[in-house]
């Protein structure tokens, strides 16, 4: 099941003394974070602040309305600050990373499980997928076409197409 509210950064201090935050995005940049006027403060929906942002070097300034001085942002430290999906609109291919985390990564081929997706790495290039093996054991699969054929958030699985050596010690 999606989650309809997402996780997208911490607000990790103060800037000034007008009640400006600091936020460090967990999404895909300071920019992106900074489209928001709307973040909550909680995962349900039900406590959202109305900001306006900035991005500012790696991390997104934001003053929070009714929040006008450094004490008043200051108790704010910590929270974790979330956007609605429904505000978001994703290119054609384009998922969040909460919800390819834990899809189930199926061989295109044979229909093996090779576990599960437990992280989504980001290398510039192409996306690498961590995939946590039944036994623990940990598979960096790359994103690419020729590898992974195939998603199916809905269905809550990958498809995968090793390349050779991915899964062995072959060259």
């Amino acid at each position: 099941m999606k989650k309809q509210y997402l996780e997208s950064g911490k607000i990790v201090g103060t800037h000034g003394i007008k009640g400006e935050v600091r936020i460090e995005p967990w999404c895909d940049s300071p920019q992106f974070l900074a489209a928001f006027d709307k973040l909550y403060l909680d995962d349900r929906g039900e406590t959202f602040i109305e900001v306006k942002s900035r991005p500012h070097k790696n991390i997104t300034l934001c003053k929070i309305k009714g929040v006008d001085n450094i004490d008043d942002a200051q108790r704010l430290r910590g929270r974790i600050v979330y956007i609605d999906r429904d505000d978001v609109k994703l290119d054609e291919g384009v998922n969040f990373v909460q919800d390819l985390i834990g899809l189930a990564v199926i061989d295109a081929d044979s229909g093996e499980n090779y576990g599960k997706i437990t992280d989504v790495l980001r290398t510039g290039a192409n996306d690498v997928y961590e995939v946590t093996s039944p036994d623990g054991q940990k598979i960096l699969v790359p994103v690419i076409d020729e590898v992974i054929p195939a998603r199916n958030i809905d269905e809550g699985f990958v498809l995968l197409r090793p390349m050779k050596g991915l899964f062995d010690d072959e060259d």
